[in-house]
């Protein structure tokens, strides 16, 4: 397992922090050095999610990010924001300064407001079709942007690694990258020398107030459900990615019952109760009768915990085997 963590960070490496013929990476002191100076007058260049070459002629100064956990990241990798979205506020509880401003929403930026703020970088979001239709603004406006995808922790810390060159801070990026990969290392190793032959099995519900579904190995929950030797439900049956359908659980009878909620958490909440949780063999399933139908924290399961990654992982392998953490 470990094994095929690291190939899975060499490859991200080298697929999100590519840095092109001709040109290297920005130097730790902020300053080109001479070598580089020879090559190319580009300060940093690098190929984002999307596969487009960012070149940066030259350190940035006033980037605005238009999602809150990237601009986390900026903030943690030693940038400072000019322009963020509201949800920076509202799902990270990061304090915006004198010289940050709220530019709408993630998913509607105000696109007057971002170009009042005359960036010279800006970040976005592969998965907001409003980030990815602001492309050709932006780049007709000569802004120079990027797009990142964060589903792993293995993405963020391509992102981290990106954004730290950008700044200049290597510091950073050991003590907010490196040193959370080595405690999740840990982790998984202390699982994996231990964890029991058969393997849980596992239901992972995202719940909104509306509807509520199954997720299999497009969630960054049910990727470290895997990582921690899981067996997701939902992996073999593609149906409940669609429909919970309660005579598959039933006749599955996961070990752990895992539910995260997006929106009104309280809603969300309501709604499982008023569907799922009233058929009545829902009291039946051993996760529920043996209390392991559990609701997970939003900011280490919904919003991408960053930082704090390991202890997302920490907190279900504690579930999972509690015997490991006594």
């Amino acid at each position: 397992m470990l094994t095929k963590r690291i190939l899975a960070l060499l490859a991200a490496g080298v697929m999100a922090c590519t840095v092109l013929a001709g040109c290297t990476s920005a130097p730790q002191n902020g300053t080109e050095s001479s070598s580089q100076t020879a090559q190319t007058e580009a300060y940093y260049t690098f190929t984002d999610a999307l596969g487009k070459e960012v070149v940066l002629e030259a350190q940035p100064e006033r980037v605005a990010v238009l999602m809150g956990s990237y601009a986390e990241t900026w903030t943690l990798a030693g940038g400072m924001p000019v322009g963020v979205t509201d949800d920076y506020m509202t799902e990270r509880g990061m304090e915006v300064g004198e010289d940050t401003k709220v530019i709408g929403t993630v998913k509607e930026p105000n696109t007057e407001e971002l170009l009042a703020l005359d960036p010279d970088f800006v970040i976005l979001s592969t998965d907001v079709e409003s980030h990815v239709n602001l492309d050709n603004t932006l780049t007709q406006a000569g802004i120079p942007h990027a797009y990142f995808k964060v589903e792993a922790f293995e993405d963020y810390l391509s992102m981290l690694k990106i954004c730290t060159d950008i700044t200049g801070r290597e510091d950073l990026y050991e003590e907010n990258g490196l040193n959370i990969q080595k405690q999740i290392d840990e982790i998984l190793a202390k699982v994996e020398a231990a964890k029991p032959e058969e393997q849980p099995t596992v239901l992972f519900i995202r719940a909104l107030s509306t509807t509520a579904k199954a997720k299999a190995d497009d969630n960054m929950t049910c990727q470290m459900l895997e990582e921690l030797g899981t067996d997701n439900i939902a992996a073999r049956h593609q149906s409940l990615l669609e429909d919970l359908s309660m005579e598959t659980i039933i006749a599955e009878d996961p070990d752990y019952i895992f539910v995260t909620t997006m929106g009104d958490s309280q809603k969300a909440i309501d709604a499982l109760k008023a569907g799922i949780e009233s058929n009545p063999a829902w009291g039946s399933l051993s996760a529920v009768q043996n209390g392991r139908y559990l609701i997970l924290p939003k900011d280490l399961f919904h919003y991408k915990p960053n930082a704090r990654w390991a202890e997302s992982y920490e907190y279900l392998a504690r579930i999972l085997y509690p015997d490991l953490f006594e």
